[in-house]
């Protein structure tokens, strides 16, 4: 993966303007030539002339339209003291996290939110854990919270077998009483073992996509991560605060 190769990159996003296929050649091939499996996601001209915005592997790159030089890290406009990188991964993750739909996702909800997160979580992620055990309480501050699988250990083993977070997400999903399992799960529990058709996998390549690199990852209605756990008083002041204000930060 990229990381792999780049482990100092901070990522970011790509601006959403079309671009002839031909004229990226030179850096799409360049980012994929980094190593073994490594696949541009998307591509598109930078806000700075000369530059590509290459998001692959859940990161973002700046490469020239020759494809010998890259930029790491995220791209400030000076002028108008904007994080331009930040603002386009908050609108592709807010873009790409509606594609996916309420029968996809576990959610606790008031009966008129206020506010809506999205939550990248796994079953035996200790901080999860702690940021359900204050569910109740989001949903009385207006918060609907709305999970979506990822596994930290990721799908499969170096061996080619289920990795066992997925495993125990799976059997989570698959349960006949999925929150009630899933509420056992996040206190420690074992979910019986069950399988079925189920989102764990596609939501888990999603996080990747999106830069996720660690459970639970916040994501608000615009797009923005605010956080790893946070307290719901800390959730409320961020989802409060102005979009892109509140610890914005990359993917």
């Amino acid at each position: 993966m990229l990381k792999t190769f780049l482990p100092a990159l901070v990522a970011g996003a790509f601006a959403m303007t079309a671009c002839a296929a031909d004229d990226d050649k030179a850096a799409r091939a360049a980012v994929e030539g980094l190593g073994p499996g490594i696949k541009v996601d998307s591509i598109a001209p930078a806000p700075m002339p000369g530059f590509f915005q290459v998001v692959a592997s859940g990161r973002m790159v700046y490469v020239t339209t020759d494809g010998r030089y890259m930029l790491n890290g995220n791209l400030i406009d000076l002028k108008n003291r904007t994080d331009l990188s930040a603002a386009s991964w908050a609108a592709t993750r807010k873009t790409e996290l509606a594609k996916v739909p309420a029968s996809q996702r576990l959610i606790y909800a008031p009966a008129n939110p206020k506010h809506t997160i999205t939550v990248f979580t796994d079953v035996d992620c200790g901080f999860c854990r702690q940021l359900h055990a204050h569910i109740d309480e989001f949903n009385k501050q207006g918060i609907a919270v709305e999970y979506v699988f990822w596994p930290r250990e990721g799908v499969k083993t170096t061996a080619g077998n289920d990795t066992p977070s997925y495993t125990k997400a799976v059997s989570v999903w698959c349960s006949a009483d999925r929150k009630n399992a899933f509420n056992d799960a996040m206190k420690g529990g074992s979910p019986k073992a069950a399988t079925c058709a189920n989102p764990v996998k596609d939501e888990f390549e999603l996080g990747e996509r999106l830069g996720v690199n660690g459970t639970p990852t916040i994501v608000t209605e615009n797009g923005d991560v605010v956080g790893g756990y946070v307290t719901p008083a800390q959730l409320l002041q961020a989802l409060n605060a102005p979009p892109g204000t509140a610890n914005r930060r990359g993917g």
